[in-house]
């Protein structure tokens, strides 16, 4: 038996050549505890157990809307193109986000879409001086190289624009080599680690820059993927839908408007040519 440091969501572990090699919860595929699980078999995994001042964002980035969901997974890990919920289904990228709107299980899904570009922007509490941006651009990458495993070549930006931070992972699949974490995997621990639900075994992450700890408030991850997503209007959030509408109607008043006062001049250019009749006959009468 051993513990598996790097995931603990976990079952069935031995000491195979040095490795610890377990059977991951609600799947029983097995995993390499000496480097990250995927995001797609700790996904599984969780639903296994729960069933108990910015810069503008790339015009195709898009946020994680549905959250949590019982995923396929394919058997080495990866995420399945096609993912299903009873009746309905839709397209995900190797993140595991969504990138279509939901349809019938008649969906085609060709391939699994890669997304080469992760965005976490992170909010920290309010205080009154701003954070070293040296010493957090240093936390960030150490961390992120050291904890994640990932190649420090990987990580294009450590951006901070108090209260924000933000974090730029991107990678090609012309990049990675079979030995390279994912991006897609990085990111999810990070996100775990940063809202306090570790997916480390008795290993949380401490944020801690020169010396003080720092409280995130919030924690909002972007996906940009080597094809753009192919959402329809269906998915526009309630708000945009809003304003669509209100303009929609602005526009069906102002001619409703415009023809009643046509309509009402029309009359009234009526009126006054009968008038101008009425007179005439008079004075020829």
């Amino acid at each position: 038996a051993c513990i598996c440091e790097k995931n603990k969501r976990v079952s069935h572990c031995n000491q195979v050549n040095g490795v610890c090699l377990c059977n991951s919860l609600g799947s029983a595929v097995p995993v390499n505890c000496s480097t990250l699980t995927s995001k797609c078999l700790l996904m599984k995994a969780e639903m296994t157990g729960s069933k108990s001042g910015r810069r503008e964002k790339p015009k195709d980035a898009f946020e994680d809307t549905d959250g949590l969901y019982d995923p396929e997974c394919e058997n080495t890990g990866v995420f399945k193109a096609k993912q299903c919920n009873g009746t309905t289904c839709w397209c995900v990228n190797s993140a595991g986000v969504r990138r279509t709107d939901k349809h019938d299980a008649d969906l085609k899904c060709s391939h699994l879409v890669r997304t080469t570009w992760i965005i976490i922007e992170m909010k920290h509490a309010e205080r009154n001086a701003p954070l070293n941006a040296e010493s957090l651009k240093k936390f960030f990458m150490d961390t992120i190289t050291s904890r994640y495993m990932l190649d420090g070549r990987y990580i294009s930006s450590v951006v901070y624009e108090k209260p924000y931070i933000t974090i730029d992972l991107k990678q090609n699949s012309s990049d990675k080599s079979s030995g390279d974490v994912d991006i897609a995997d990085v990111a999810y621990y990070f996100e775990k680690d940063v809202k306090g639900d570790s997916i480390f075994h008795n290993n949380r992450l401490n944020v801690s820059i020169d010396n003080e700890v720092l409280h995130l408030e919030k924690t909002v991850v972007y996906y940009v993927d080597e094809i753009a997503p192919e959402f329809s209007m269906k998915s526009l959030t309630p708000g945009l839908i809003a304003v669509i509408v209100i303009v929609i109607l602005a526009i069906v008043a102002g001619i409703v408007v415009l023809v009643f006062t046509r309509r009402r001049k029309g009359k009234y250019v009526k009126a006054e040519v009968k008038e101008m009749n009425e007179m005439h006959r008079g004075l020829n009468s």
